[in-house]
Order: structure tokens, then C-alpha cells, then sequence
């Protein structure tokens, strides 16, 4: 399968994996993934942009809406919590992936997790500067302003990061996501609170969040000290560049972070891993953080890495054109591959996300 072919069918898997109500589903064939994330829903939604089918995208938008309108009451009990200090359970929180018909997941699996709310700001804002749509942000006001309360009081608690792991620290590829949903909004409206908050995100990420020259997948704090957590990479870190913008390309500390990256997890010399102890069907290289890090080689200008990273996502694709969430060919735990068979059946394919993705790199080079 060629390029081109690849693009058409990531459109086509996507187009008909949208639920009539708006939500994508992560992933068709594989039943765990039976949901519509708002993280990998908003990248799917900002790909799908990118191609220029808009009226796919505010689908989901609305979609977000409808689940999030009516969230106002919740949202406020929690922060009356917040602001008398009274304990919070994970399980009150709002959550992070709901049913296609808008249902909240009611299962026992982890559900605090704020990096959706922060990437679906992200993505509404992308697509009324892409679209200049602004009606549909008045008309979806009210998910928008529950979303910006719930960000701005609970930014800083420890929730799960975006792979659904490791709630007890607090992740600077989710604070990315925070800061990019404010500071796009913020932008957006020209309103200073927003665009306060993110600074002091920014700010909080390059105080507490640095080790060896480079981001750290996680922090937490103790005796109310922040130190790292898990002092290693992750491959969401190229979040903080790319889309979010807390940082640029050339930043020394990015650049130490892709360093790092790069001797860690890219045992192939191509595919992106997620992060050292990863063992999650194996620990395989992920399409879509290949996808970023091609991105971030563009970004830099450098080319002919980007691409590589582009034909070695079509390489990935089945006779269907459709690709898997991670590659098996480079695993860091191959023995934990057949047990997280055995526990949720053969891995996800395809997943939406990686199309969406796959497409975001396309289109970026095809903008050179």
C-alpha cells in the first residue's frame, strides 16, 4: 500500500467509525477500546480537519457537548471540595472516556484524567482558526466553560496519564495538554486568566519537571516539595512541542528530551516506543508516536527523517490499509505479549488514533 492509498483509507476507517451522534470510536474490533476518548477523539477530530473534512470534526465537538453540558453541578460540587480542603476520591471526578451515545463509562477502570479536557479546548480552538467557525463556540459554550473551570482548579492533582497509568503523579504531557486548551482558548477570546494560568503551567513544568537536561514523565510532591517521580522519558513528551507549544523545536530542553527518546526507546532505529518499563502487549513501537516524532524532525526541517518515519508507518498498514496501535516488531517485554492476549484478545486494529496521526504527518509534509 502506497501513501496516497493510505491517506484515503485512514479517512474512510475514520468516516465510518464515527458514531451518528459524533464520537469516534478508539477502536472498532477491539472490545477494551469500545469508547470514544476525549483525547484521541480531539486528535482524530484536528486530523480530520487537517483534510479538510470540517463538518466530520464539529460532529464531534457537539458530541463533547452533549456529554459535558450537563456536568455544571458536578463540576461545582467538586470545587466546593477543593476549596474547603475536603478529600476528593478519584471516583468523583469528571471522566475520560464516555460511551458513543454519550453515557458515562460507569466501569471500574481509572477515569481521572485531565488531559482530554485540556486537548478537546485544543482542537475547538484549532478548528474555528481553521474554519472561522465561530458560531459553533457559542453554541457549545457552556461544555467550553465547564471544561475551563474544571482545568483551572484542578490542574495540578495527580491523575492518570494518557496511557491510564501511574495516578498517583502528576505528568507534564498532561499539563501540556492543559496549557495548550487555555492558551488556545485564551488566544482565542483574548482572555487574561486563561492566558495567566498557562503561563504559570509553563512556568510549574520547567521548575519541577527537568532532570538531566530533559522533561521527566512524572512528578509528585512530597512534604510539599514536586520532584520527579519516574525520571525517565516518555514519548507524550514531544506533547510539550508539538501541538501544545510550551516549548519549541530548538528548546535545549526539548532537544535533550528527543535525545533521550531517541537512545531509549527507538530500538529500531525508527519506531517510537512509549516509555523504558512499558510492557503493554510487549512494549511495542506505537504508529502514532512515530507519527510525532516525525513530526518533530519536520519541524526541525529535517526532511528525510520525517519521511522515514512516514514510510515506515505505510509499511505498518495491512492489505485492509488499516493500522494497529503498535507495531510488534521491536518489543521491550516480548514474554508480555501473550499475557495481555490471554487477558483482552489480539491488539487493537485498527486504532483511529494512529490513522489520525498517520494523516497529521502526511499533510504536514505535504505542506513542504
Amino acid at each position: 500500500m502506497n501513501r496516497e492509498a493510505l491517506v484515503q483509507s485512514s479517512i474512510a476507517i475514520i468516516t465510518m467509525n464515527q458514531h451518528p451522534s459524533g464520537g469516534y470510536i478508539a477502536s472498532p474490533l477491539f472490545p477494551t477500546y469500545a469508547y470514544s476518548w476525549l483525547r484521541d477523539g480531539t486528535f482524530i477530530a484536528n486530523a480530520m480537519d487537517r483534510v479538510g473534512k470540517h463538518e466530520s470534526s464539529a460532529l464531534f465537538y457537539r458530541w463533547v457537548h452533549r456529554v459535558l453540558k450537563d456536568k455544571r453541578p458536578t463540576v461545582e460540587a467538586l470545587r466546593h471540595k477543593h476549596e474547603q480542603r475536603i478529600w476528593i476520591d478519584r471516583s468523583e471526578f469528571l471522566g475520560t472516556r464516555y460511551h458513543l451515545d454519550g453515557r458515562d463509562d460507569r466501569s471500574e477502570w481509572g477515569h481521572f484524567q485531565l488531559d482530554g479536557y485540556g486537548a478537546w479546548l485544543w482542537g475547538l480552538a484549532e478548528h474555528v482558526r481553521l474554519t472561522g467557525n465561530r458560531e459553533l463556540l457559542s453554541e457549545l459554550r457552556d461544555s467550553v466553560e465547564i471544561s475551563v473551570d474544571y482545568l483551572m482548579t484542578f490542574w495540578h492533582y495527580p491523575n492518570f496519564d494518557c496511557w491510564e497509568e501511574f495516578p498517583d503523579y502528576v505528568h507534564p504531557a498532561t499539563l501540556a495538554c492543559v496549557y495548550g486548551g487555555l492558551k488556545a482558548l485564551g488566544e482565542l477570546e483574548n482572555r487574561r486568566e486563561l492566558l495567566e494560568k498557562a503561563a504559570l503551567i509553563k512556568a510549574f513544568i520547567y521548575e519541577h519537571a527537568i532532570v538531566d537536561g530533559h522533561f521527566v514523565k512524572s512528578i509528585h510532591c512530597i512534604d510539599e516539595i514536586w520532584r520527579p517521580a519516574l525520571r525517565g522519558v516518555d514519548a507524550s513528551l514531544l506533547w510539550l512541542c508539538l501541538p501544545f507549544g510550551v516549548c519549541d523545536a530548538e528548546d535545549p530542553v526539548m532537544r535533550g528530551t528527543v535525545q533521550a527518546i531517541e537512545a531509549e526507546l527507538r530500538p529500531g532505529g525508527t519506531g517510537v516506543q512509549r516509555y523504558a518499563e512499558d510492557r503493554y502487549y510487549g512494549g511495542g513501537e506505537w504508529i502514532l508516536l512515530t507519527a510525532w516524532y516525525g513530526l518533530y524532525q519536520a519541524e526541525l526541517g529535517n526532511r528525510v527523517e520525517a519521511e522515514r518515519c512516514l514510510n515506515w508507518i505505510v509499511s505498518k498498514a495491512d492489505g485492509l490499509g488499516r493500522l494497529p496501535e503498535q507495531s510488534e516488531d521491536a518489543m521491550r517485554e516480548p514474554s508480555a505479549y501473550h499475557e495481555w492476549v490471554e487477558k483482552l484478545g489480539e491488539p487493537a486494529l485498527p486504532l483511529l488514533w494512529s490513522h489520525a496521526m498517520f494523516l497529521v504527518l502526511s499533510d504536514k509534509l505535504s505542506e513542504e
